[in-house]
């Protein structure tokens, strides 16, 4: 249907030009293309891109916690024992945060109305209780009191308040004015940042640990170890001006002192980091909507061919489809982390329980652009109302057990605004990286970027 309506739209073109040039002259008229079949507009690339951006944005924006204006968890009222419409992410907050400058550069929203909301946000952030600086994982939007995640993680989060510091620095890198509005939000930010005491979470040892609870202390034990969404983390303790680690910590502790590497391959495509198949998708989502990948390398590896090997590998075992479910090929694929028909899996190909998560595809528009444009077609143009909604496409979908999501997840749609962004102007990428600290902890850890 849309090659029909290209070639049409060909033929109008060739009809329309002229090679003059002078006075009165005017750029030819080039209508966008109709579907033949049911008269329906076929959005060209940027167009659809335009879309699926401004759209999904809306769950940050429009859809945000009332009181506090930090993005809801997710987006079902009942889910939590009804406390959903109050409890917010920090994460999450943190990937929507990153697509402020989209918003205002796009004309999705003002930069007053960016600046009023991120107002909101910081007046939340600094009333809510920290534990050591970091941030939980969930607050109540309503009471700005933590709500547990578990029972033993109601304290500080390491990695949603990377997620967190992520997004703010991208923010103050933008808002560079020299006003006293832009000034103070500044400073505000980077008080945030550098309260965070990244090296207390070490508990002397040289590895980063990912919580401790007032109550329970260091009881849940999980070093954060490579490779998963934590590199950010990492390159984020080592940055900072006021509580910063070693490089020491980042090699016996986020690499293992070498064991980081796995040497994998699969379909052909080589992957030095990372399990059989390379995980989730996300692993290539969460730390790299600041951190650009494009030239990033230390001993480890090539964070732009890890991250392309882990999204082709991801793409080849969709299409060639093992388990044979219904609904995946080269236009339905992307497996990661997301809800289902059951509940809520970190899916993958090791985990594959023929479940496709739109964010998948789509926040991997940077390492794989015409395969992913192939998925949002086929999500948006195929599946349709069944999958698209006011903020964007529902969470995840499987063709195989006629099921679709009809609520969808912070951490889910953020990357996904962002990524793509990334993937057309690279401004998220070219913010954060400009961010002077950020640049001193690449160094210490010995990357090349």
């Amino acid at each position: 249907m849309f090659k029909r309506s290209f070639l049409i739209a060909l033929a109008l073109i060739g009809v329309s030009c002229s090679n003059d040039s002078g006075p009165g002259y005017q750029e030819p008229y080039i209508p966008t293309p109709i579907d033949d079949d049911v008269g329906e507009v076929v959005l060209k690339d940027d167009e659809l891109l335009d879309l699926v951006q401004e759209q999904t944005f809306k769950y940050f924006y429009d859809f945000a916690e009332a009181n506090s204006g930090m993005a809801r968890e997710r987006s079902q009222d009942n889910a939590y024992n009804g406390d959903a419409p109050h409890i917010v992410t920090t994460g999450g907050t943190g990937f929507g945060l990153a697509s402020f400058p989209s918003a205002v550069e796009r004309g999705w929203i003002s930069k007053e109305e960016a600046l009023n909301r991120l107002d909101k946000i910081l007046n939340f952030l600094e009333t809510v209780p920290t534990y050591h600086g970091a941030f939980s994982h969930w607050y109540m939007g309503n009471s700005a009191q933590t709500r547990p995640f578990s029972q033993y993680d109601n304290g500080g989060d390491l990695i949603e308040t990377a997620f967190l510091i992520q997004g703010l620095l991208i923010c103050r890198q933008y808002f560079d004015s020299t006003n006293d509005t832009e000034s103070t939000l500044r400073s505000r930010i980077t008080k945030i940042w550098e309260d965070v005491e990244w090296d207390w979470y070490t508990q002397n040892k040289e590895v980063l640990y990912w919580h401790w609870s007032p109550n329970y202390g260091f009881q849940m034990n999980l070093p954060i170890k490579g490779w998963n969404e934590g590199l950010i983390t990492y390159v984020l303790a080592a940055a900072s001006p006021t509580h910063p680690i070693s490089k020491e910590v980042y090699i016996d502790g986020w690499a293992s002192n070498g064991g980081i590497r796995t040497n994998r391959s699969h379909y052909s495509y080589n992957m030095p980091l990372g399990p059989s198949y390379g995980g989730p998708l996300f692993f290539s989502h969460y730390s790299f909507i600041g951190l650009d990948p494009r030239t990033l390398e230390d001993q480890y590896a090539n964070y732009w061919n890890q991250n392309t090997s882990h999204t082709l590998i991801n793409y080849e075992y969709c299409v060639r489809n093992p388990k044979n479910y219904k609904g995946y090929g080269e236009n339905s694929w992307g497996l990661t982390a997301s809800d289902n028909y059951e509940g809520y899996s970190a899916h993958s190909p090791t985990n594959d329980l023929g479940v496709i998560t739109p964010t998948a595809a789509l926040s991997s528009f940077p390492y794989t652009p015409e395969k992913s444009m192939a998925a949002l077609r086929y999500f948006y143009e195929e599946l349709g109302d069944n999958l698209w909604g006011d903020y964007g496409f529902y969470d995840a979908y499987s063709e195989e057990n006629n099921w679709f999501a009809k609520g969808y997840l912070a951490i889910d749609q953020g990357p996904i605004i962002a990524m793509i962004e990334n993937y057309r102007t690279q401004l998220p990428w070219n913010l954060f990286m400009a961010n002077p600290e950020i640049k001193q902890g690449l160094d210490k850890l010995g990357f090349t970027y």
